[in-house]
């Protein structure tokens, strides 16, 4: 089963970058996605391989954000692809049937597309405003949950969905009742003084009963 807690990795350098993944692992958090936007595919690598590296330490997921080349080369767990990053089609003929190949969406057309092609999981969003995308969709809310979560499941059942942007603690119980199966943050644990007292907050707070799974 998938982890309900996801974490993105923030930070402008590779040493900024794996400081705040070791936190987050350190805390208790078990998916890692890598995401530098910035970072020239060498340098991205170079830091999906220190990471990978951290398996002999930690147990956990390993997802590289846009670049499925990456994954196949660091031996990640999988990808998490964009609307605009690349087919998921080619993602799966890359990588094959045993890597994880998640994709985003915004809204229903998107949620149908990503279940027409048949992604391991969705991150749906973003639930709130963030500083995260430079470009942000249209904020959902917990009734934008509801609503396209309700419709996307009228005739397809859904692999399970990530709510993701500008969460926080607070948000978590809630948000769980929309019928996702967890969630996707950065700022929330990046900017923490206590990730381990977060984390622990957070999964205290997803694991509440749902009602759609």
């Amino acid at each position: 089963m998938y982890s309900r807690l996801q974490y993105i990795s923030q930070g402008t350098t590779a040493d900024v970058q794996l400081y705040h993944i070791q936190r987050a692992l350190q805390g208790g958090c078990d998916w890692i996605q890598l995401r530098w936007k910035d970072a020239r595919e060498k340098e991205l690598l170079v830091l999906a391989k220190a990471v990978q590296a951290l398996k002999s330490s930690y147990a956990f997921t390993f997802i590289i954000n846009d670049h499925p080349e990456v994954a196949l080369k660091a031996d990640a767990d999988g990808v998490h692809l964009g609307l605009n990053d690349g087919s998921i089609a080619a993602a799966r003929t890359l990588l094959g049937n045993e890597k994880i190949i998640g994709g985003t969406a915004n809204n229903l057309a998107d949620l149908q597309q990503r279940i027409g092609e048949a992604c391991d999981y969705i991150g749906l969003g973003p639930f709130r405003f963030t500083n995260t995308k430079a470009v942000l969709s249209p904020v959902l809310g917990i009734e934008g949950y509801h609503a396209l979560l309700e419709k996307a499941t009228e005739n397809s059942a859904l692999p399970p969905v990530y709510a993701i942007g500008g969460i926080r603690v607070e948000d978590v119980s809630l948000l769980m009742k929309t019928g996702i199966h967890g969630i996707a943050l950065s700022g929330t644990i990046t900017q923490a003084a206590n990730p381990t007292a977060i984390i622990a907050q957070l999964k205290t707070n997803l694991y509440v009963p749902t009602t759609n799974r």
